[in-house]
């Protein structure tokens, strides 16, 4: 456990056989945040038939938020003979992809459009080491903006928190957004959770009336410091992960992160048992919800309208 690395086995090891399939694993986020997420992997390996003792290793090295880290990281793992890497965050993408075109990699990647970015030839067919789970919907920072708008709808001007490393896309399409909704956007980047009490700061300066937080593995592994600045500084704030809307925040709207994380195990499942991953296809979430907190709701004094209520998943009471 010491380092950042740990070697986490599906099962008991005391009779592994001396060769076993190795999946690494390369997180941009502290090790401190994977517990239940290294379980989805796990879920989702054991759903592909890895569920016997000693039958599959998983390699897994933790950036701890540094994106220097990334790099040699990715190669450390490379280095250890594995069979297959599970690379999550945009950034460790690329990295992986830089760093090997033979073994196959499988993407957790919720901000990149993989064609786009030029990861893949096709979603139907990548073509190349390169698949995963993608997911780079620009239609959900219109959503948030209009979920925003519908819990104030004086709303005028809002702060965005976006983490540079995950691209242009989401940036781009928010700002359409909020040309559309007549909403004036404060965009600033954030690129270690060092960086949030002085966006909060500056949003509040500027006088927005509401926060979007870009997705990014960043804001994913921060949502309970994020849930409470938001509280403190008492802004009606939205993000992808439905973590954020339970630890405290207003809203959230996006796919469950646990079950992308077990269907990335399922894909790496299948690269073991012979898969080719240039002809796997790439997978989309089919599942989205939408989480609101209710006590955040009385706190900030906001009146949520029927409409908004009746398509939420989850209250938090």
């Amino acid at each position: 456990m010491l380092g950042g690395a740990v070697a986490w086995p599906l099962a008991a090891r005391a009779q592994q056989p001396v060769e076993v399939p190795r999946v690494g694993f390369v997180y941009s986020g502290p090790k401190a945040a994977m517990a239940p997420r290294m379980g989805s992997i796990l879920t989702g390996l054991q759903a592909s038939g890895y569920a016997a003792a000693a039958q599959v290793e998983i390699v897994a090295r933790f950036a701890e938020g540094d994106p220097d880290r990334v790099a040699p990281l990715v190669k450390d793992v490379i280095g250890k003979h594995v069979n297959v890497i599970i690379a999550a965050a945009p950034q460790v993408v690329h990295a992986a992809r830089s760093a090997t075109r033979t073994i196959p990699i499988v993407a957790i990647d919720l901000e990149s459009d993989p064609v786009a970015s030029g990861m893949v030839a096709t979603l139907a067919r990548p073509g190349g080491n390169v698949t995963g789970v993608f997911l780079d919907f620009p239609d959900f920072t219109a959503k948030w903006m209009e979920m925003l708008v519908e819990c104030n709808p004086k709303l005028s001007r809002a702060a965005v928190l976006w983490d540079p490393a995950t691209g242009p896309v989401q940036v781009e399409a928010v700002e359409k957004a909020g040309g559309k909704l007549n909403v004036q956007l404060d965009i600033t980047e954030v690129r270690r959770p060092s960086d949030f009490d002085a966006a909060f700061s500056r949003a509040n300066q500027h006088g927005s009336g509401a926060m979007v937080m870009l997705s990014s593995p960043l804001i994913a592994d921060s949502l309970p410091m994020l849930a409470e600045l938001a509280l403190r500084h008492r802004f009606p704030a939205i993000t992808l992960f439905s973590d954020f809307a339970r630890a405290g925040g207003l809203l959230a709207y996006g796919p469950n992160l646990l079950s992308l994380l077990r269907l990335s195990g399922v894909v790496a499942g299948k690269v073991l048992r012979g898969a080719n991953p240039a002809e796997l296809p790439i997978e989309r979430p089919t599942k989205f919800e939408t989480v609101l907190n209710m006590r955040t709701v009385l706190a900030l004094g906001l009146s949520i309208p029927t409409s908004l209520l009746l398509r939420v998943d989850e209250v938090i009471e």
